[in-house]
């Protein structure tokens, strides 16, 4: 198991039974002493960035429920740290934030490759010890994040992917039950 850090993923053990991460593959973005905080990369939201926000007519892009702390937060993930200014880089394919007035006016002159970057409404949180906790309790597995399963993967797919990035005896968990009472 890879100790947590910025660039980790956090997937979700099979039998995890909380609603905000059941088969949820959360990306970490920073982890410190105070806490830790990341996005959920696979439970897409019904609406698309257009709809949430006013400036973005005609760009149907996909937003992610990235965790249920601050709902009324737009963040993004991208690959993109020479054109977006104050991005924090998560691994060296990935970064996090930066200035949103560029990222608009990428989109809507189209200089981006709309593929290449993720939006999330919210974002996962652990306070200090807790996420620690998780992992002493089994809740997570841990893996290094490529750009392919943060960017390019279905989300239906993340998890799935996400375990048999793992490998071994990981890869047959993709088809555990979620209540294994009910085999």
């Amino acid at each position: 198991m890879i100790e947590p850090g910025p660039g980790i993923l956090l997937i979700a053990d099979p039998f995890l039974k909380d609603p905000n991460f059941l088969r949820t593959v959360v990306l970490l973005c920073d982890h410190k002493k105070e806490g830790s905080f990341g996005f959920v990369l696979n439970k897409q939201i019904e609406q698309t960035l257009d709809e949430l926000l006013e400036n973005f007519d005609g760009f149907q892009l996909p937003v992610y429920y990235g965790g249920p702390v601050q709902t009324d937060t737009i963040h993004f993930v991208h690959q993109y740290p020479d054109l977006i200014p104050d991005a924090y880089k998560v691994n060296n394919d990935i970064y996090w934030g930066g200035n949103f007035e560029t990222v608009a006016a990428l989109i809507k002159s189209n200089s981006i490759d709309l593929k290449k970057i993720k939006f999330f409404i919210g974002y996962s949180g652990w306070s200090d010890g807790q996420l620690s906790n998780e992992l002493d309790e089994k809740s997570w597995l841990t893996v290094g994040a490529t750009k392919n399963l943060v960017f390019s993967t279905q989300p239906e797919e993340v998890w799935k992917g996400s375990l048999k990035h793992l490998g071994g005896d990981y890869e047959m968990m993709v088809n555990f039950p979620i209540d294994p009472q009910l085999n």
